[in-house]
């Protein structure tokens, strides 16, 4: 892979800004031994061992602070690179800007690993909140519309990683 190219609309990329944001803030305002204490946070550090409770917590003890770094900083550089193409940080931001306007997003490999890794983490935390348990949720309701667009994006990023 030697990265890609992706278009968004000056609209989405304000949205996608402010969502990511969201997400790098509620990571640094999580306390690495309390990832118990916010279902959508334990989510992003599963269970090693689903079988062994007691393993499954040393296990977690271990790595639940590097991997909740690993997280945080890969959002930040999904913002980064937001920033850097020029998307506004919060849709309140656009003003007189044409919000359908096409911005072209450069992504080297690592950026986009974290773009990857971001979005699905980003998405596992909605899941959580909106009570999204697997694949047979109906998804058309209006609530649900930032975790389907999202995916949206994810496949988007998927698909140009093949062309």
């Amino acid at each position: 892979m030697s990265g890609v190219v992706i278009e968004i609309s000056a609209l989405e990329a304000a949205h996608l800004a402010d969502i990511v944001a969201q997400f790098v803030e509620l990571l640094t305002d999580t306390d690495p031994s309390d990832v118990g204490g916010d279902p959508a946070i334990a989510r992003l550090v599963p269970d090693a061992y689903r079988d062994d409770a007691d393993a499954a917590a040393e296990f977690r003890r271990f790595t639940q602070s590097d991997l909740l770094e690993r997280r945080r900083a890969e959002g930040a550089e999904v913002a980064r690179t937001l920033r850097d193409a020029g998307a506004a940080e919060r849709v309140s931001d656009l003003e007189d800007r044409d919000a359908t306007a096409m911005q072209v997003i450069s992504l080297d490999d690592a950026q986009v690993d974290a773009w990857l890794r971001t979005i699905t983490a980003i998405r596992l935390v909605l899941a959580v909140r909106l009570g999204i348990h697997d694949d047979t949720d109906d998804l058309s309701h209006p609530r649900f519309g930032i975790y389907t667009w999202l995916g949206y994006r994810l496949e988007g990023l998927l698909d140009a990683m093949e062309g």
